[in-house]
């Protein structure tokens, strides 16, 4: 299983409408895609309050390439956030998987 987990630091003043589009839109496109194990948004602190992230198990990169492309390890977002965001950032790791006895 793979890890995604998604980093968007978005513009000063547009903090509302980005987390209507994260919650409303983002979160049940995400989770609607067949191979997505789980999905939990995070939304911004004090200390980084234009940040939101988002982290994803998908079951496998056939899954994650269904979603996001061929170009699945680069971050891309939907076009009704692109003026929206200022930045963004993705990461991807294996899962660990631990045994326990």
């Amino acid at each position: 299983m793979i890890i995604r987990i998604f980093r968007a630091t978005i513009h000063e003043g547009k903090e509302a409408e980005f987390r209507e589009f994260f919650l409303h839109t983002a979160l049940p496109l995400v989770k609607s895609q067949p191979g997505l194990v789980s999905a939990t948004p995070g939304l911004p602190r004090p200390e980084s309050p234009r940040e939101f992230c988002m982290v994803m198990v998908w079951k496998d990169v056939e899954s994650l390439k269904a979603f996001a492309g061929e170009d699945w390890q680069n971050p891309h977002i939907h076009p009704d956030e692109a003026e929206l965001v200022a930045d963004r950032a993705l990461h991807h790791y294996d899962l660990a998987q631990l045994i326990t006895a």
